[in-house]
């Protein structure tokens, strides 16, 4: 098979959005440019890359499998770029970091001190839910993963680096805030809003209450965090969430947090990237940042 480099970054960035003229744009190409790129691509393996299902293309099965390779190949060209730029001494780079949401309540601060310190290297930073992260684990496709508990199904490196105490919200005037050591078993009398099924937060707090012998009742579903403080704030419900994302609210009396027997839930934050990686002088410097600086950075005043 001969295949060239201008081939696959071609037909990545056509497997990426799965249309050709935004492809074309990207590359700052004819549309027939990119069509024979690719035309020549799928004659030198020998099979279709790409399928017409209606007005849409989709990848084939041997589409899936030269895109997953296709992305390895850049992702170790842009690392070895990066090494060599290291080794001449260049405080340069591109660093892909992913964040779960709730993390993205302190990410900003995380990453501006960090780029204050290395103000050479392009950070890109992508806010996923849980499900997301995994794919982009599973995939290589991005650098570092800032998330709660790490899957164990892909062979991963991940290291704790702040603690995520998950605490039980009410509306101001709740009965219950005025309670001290108010004992877990109550928490059966209320119904309690939830994060979407597979959400790390949900995943905890079900554990744990299932852990406790309690059951609870589920009353709405949300998907963000915010939607759960708005739904929780209105008096729909109590929330389980992690301390970090309530700061404000706690502060300005919009939310409070309940005094219950055995919580918060302690959890951790952890760093999360493949085995197989080998981390880029700009991930490096990343890692080494976040291990040292990310809980004083945290506790700092905004």
């Amino acid at each position: 098979m001969h295949t060239t480099l201008r081939q696959m970054r071609v037909f990545t960035t056509v497997a990426r959005h799965l249309n050709y003229t935004r492809a074309a744009q990207e590359l700052h190409l004819s549309q027939p440019a990119v069509s024979m790129q690719v035309k020549q691509l799928e004659e030198s393996v020998g099979l279709p890359l790409f399928e017409q299902t209606g007005k849409r293309i989709q990848l084939t099965e041997a589409g899936r499998e030269v895109h997953d390779y296709g992305r390895t190949i850049f992702k170790t060209f842009e690392e070895m770029e990066e090494v060599l730029s290291s080794l001449k001494g260049l405080d340069t780079g591109h660093l892909d970091i992913s964040v779960a949401s709730t993390v993205n309540y302190f990410a900003p601060r995380l990453l501006a001190a960090f780029s204050r310190k290395f103000p050479g290297i392009d950070l890109r930073l992508d806010v996923s839910n849980r499900k997301r992260l995994m794919e982009l684990l599973q995939t290589n496709e991005t650098d570092i993963v800032l998330m709660g508990r790490p899957p164990k199904d892909i062979d991963l490196e991940y290291e704790p680096f702040m603690d995520n105490p998950l605490v039980v919200i009410a509306p101001p005037g709740h009965p219950l805030q005025t309670q001290k050591k108010i004992p877990i078993e109550r928490l059966e009398q209320e119904v309690f809003i939830m994060r979407e099924a597979g959400s790390g937060t949900r995943l905890a707090m079900e554990r744990y209450f299932a852990e406790q012998g309690i059951n609870i009742r589920t009353g709405m579903q949300m998907t963000r965090n915010e939607a759960i403080k708005q739904a929780v704030r209105a008096g729909m419900g109590l929330g389980v969430v992690s301390a970090h994302t309530i700061e404000l609210e706690v502060e300005t009396g919009r939310l409070v947090i309940l005094d219950i027997e055995g919580l918060p839930i302690q959890r951790h934050w952890y760093m999360v990237y493949r085995k197989t990686k080998r981390l880029s002088p700009a991930a490096k410097a990343f890692h080494d940042f976040v291990m040292s600086e990310a809980q004083h950075i945290q506790q700092a005043p905004v």
